[in-house]
């Protein structure tokens, strides 16, 4: 009898706070190489709990002359989750966690990422090696490093969508395919909400705390002098000016994901004249064979009248050669990394833009008032 809370779909993920701070180290330490790894633990209800992860061996890259090759080293890692080698240890790996009896069931796999850049061709491969060989009921959980280390901790879980799982395993991302299925580079990847858990044993260990927690927002300091003094006689200003918020430079991740975005949209410009270059080179083709099929029509027709017999009409398939059409796949993947860099820009633009309009003023002296 099927399990109906293993038929059903997932709805969520939950990660423990160790599997956290190891996603965090390994992927800090490594960066900017993608950092990988395969994650452990159970499925519960249609939650994915996470409960330990291991990162995968990392191989050394002989360097030539002197000078070693990054992008070779980070591609062999980014496709560290579907290597021959890795498997045979997620198997050992589980093994032993069964011996111990700890989770050793394999929910999915983590990467690490930089400024939101993790939609390729080598996720799409990974994620899809772990849903269809592994476990269906996988996760990919993206760490961004770049956009953590400006204070805001970046962890999503990703799946592919069936509608995607069945196009790539046809293997045909043309046009004609594309419009039957309906597919979007919206349905590629489904989020999932994930959740951070605490063990019970830390949870105990908080509420034993010798001070009880504070139930109300404690105050900011306003300086390095309340900090250090905590004096009860020292009376704080209570408007002290903060010149910070006056900034007007641009935050840095901001410009490089601009960056990155007008990247991507041209590597969408080319893509795009590839394929209308495929479109003239098949009008070209089309035409010739439509001029060749008449011709073949008017010589099948003298050779009636003259009581012979017609020549073949099928022999522009040995004759001419239609051009294939480009994969669609790589504009795909690349519509769906700008529509993430776009929603990067959207959510870092509300504060500089605020400050922006305050000082218009004085930015365009023709638009102040008299």
């Amino acid at each position: 009898m099927a399990d109906p809370f293993k038929d059903g779909p997932l709805k969520a993920v939950q990660v423990e706070a160790l599997v956290v701070m190891k996603i965090i180290k390994h992927c800090s330490q490594v960066f900017p190489t993608t950092a990988t790894g395969f994650l452990v633990g159970m499925d519960v209800q249609g939650t994915l709990q996470a409960t330990n992860s291991f990162p995968f061996p990392t191989i050394d890259i002989p360097s030539t002359d002197g000078h070693h090759d990054n992008n070779a080293a980070s591609n062999l890692a980014a496709a560290a989750p579907r290597a021959k080698v890795n498997a045979a240890y997620q198997v050992e790996m589980i093994r032993n966690l069964r011996e111990v009896n700890i989770d050793a069931n394999n929910v999915g796999w983590y990467t690490g990422a930089s400024m939101g850049n993790f939609v390729n061709l080598n996720m799409i491969e990974n994620q899809y090696y772990y849903q269809k060989d592994l476990n269906e009921r996988t996760v990919a959980i993206v760490h961004d490093v770049s956009r953590s280390s400006q204070g805001s901790l970046s962890l999503r879980a990703f799946r592919l969508s069936p509608a995607f799982m069945a196009a790539y395993k046809e293997a045909k991302f043309t046009t004609e395919s594309l419009q039957k299925s309906n597919l979007r580079y919206q349905d590629i990847l489904v989020e999932l909400p994930l959740t951070i858990h605490n063990s019970h044993l830390l949870t105990s260990f908080l509420h034993q705390l010798p001070s009880k927690p504070p139930s109300s927002e404690l105050p900011f300091p306003i300086d390095l002098a309340a900090i250090s003094d905590k004096s009860p006689n020292n009376v704080s200003v209570p408007l002290y000016p903060n010149f910070d918020s006056l900034d007007l430079s641009i935050d840095p991740f901001l410009e490089k994901t601009c960056d990155l975005l007008l990247d991507s949209i041209e590597t969408h410009h080319t893509e795009l004249n590839n394929y209308q270059y495929y479109q003239r080179q098949l009008g070209r083709e089309q035409a010739k064979i439509t001029a060749w099929q008449q011709k073949r029509k008017a010589e099948n027709a003298s050779r009636a009248l003259a009581k012979q017999s017609p020549l073949p009409e099928d022999e522009w398939t040995r004759l001419f050669k239609l051009p294939q059409e480009p994969n669609r796949l790589e504009v795909m993947l690349n519509s769906r990394q700008v529509e993430q860099y776009a929603r990067q820009v959207d959510g870092f633009t509300a504060a500089v833009a605020s400050k922006m309009f305050t000082v218009k003023s004085n930015l365009l002296p023709g638009d102040s008032e008299p």
